[in-house]
């Protein structure tokens, strides 16, 4: 479970500090965001293919490197970071995707289709490469249910927890985040 903060951007706050070379914003930050990137991981690996080797620590550790290593990163608040922390997880599961496929000698790429109950939290494995181009494909015309589906599926993060780190009234998100679905699960669809 995630632990209280005590303000909405103390995360903020201690991430630019700690990437400013602060061992004690560092070590602040960290048991304040540690479990819930590890929550985050443990749900992006459950999803992936079966021989899909890293583990959610390692998934962590790698993310919070890139996080740490990130000299645009600029969070709002703790449900922000968390949706940056679960793309940059997401990134880390398509790289390693797509070298396995390059290694491979037919060079062929299996797809999963993906259902509604995918979307909501079934826990079959998802090709995430097909996410991937589904959803960068839909941040180009529909940024904003882009962003809603990271902080959701990837993060996530409830309607009310999303909806305040997008500045919208949880309905709103609601609608949006039913529009995305819909529009993804079309296009996956059409790809398998």
């Amino acid at each position: 479970m995630s632990i209280p903060l005590g303000g909405p951007d103390e995360v903020a706050q201690l991430l630019q500090a700690a990437r400013a070379g602060d061992e004690d914003a560092l070590a602040a930050l960290m048991p304040l965001v540690y479990e819930e990137l590890r929550r985050i991981a443990r749900r992006q690996v459950r999803r992936e293919r079966p021989n899909q080797t890293l583990q959610p620590t390692a998934l962590v550790h790698e993310a919070w490197l890139r996080l740490m290593a990130s000299r645009h990163l600029s969070p709002e608040n703790r449900a922000h970071f968390l949706g940056i922390a679960a793309n940059a997880m997401r990134q880390i599961l398509v790289e390693r995707a797509r070298a396995r496929h390059a290694q491979k000698r037919d060079g062929g790429r299996h797809r999963l289709t993906i259902d509604e109950n995918m979307l909501r939290e079934s826990g079959k494995p998802i090709d995430v490469e097909a996410l991937d181009e589904a959803l960068t494909r839909l941040a180009e015309t529909e940024p904003e249910y882009a962003r809603i589906v990271e902080l959701r599926f990837f993060a996530g993060l409830t309607v009310e927890e999303a909806a305040e780190a997008l500045d919208m009234s949880p309905a709103t998100l609601k609608r949006r985040w039913a529009l995305a679905k819909a529009w993804l699960l079309r296009e996956l669809e059409g790809r398998g």
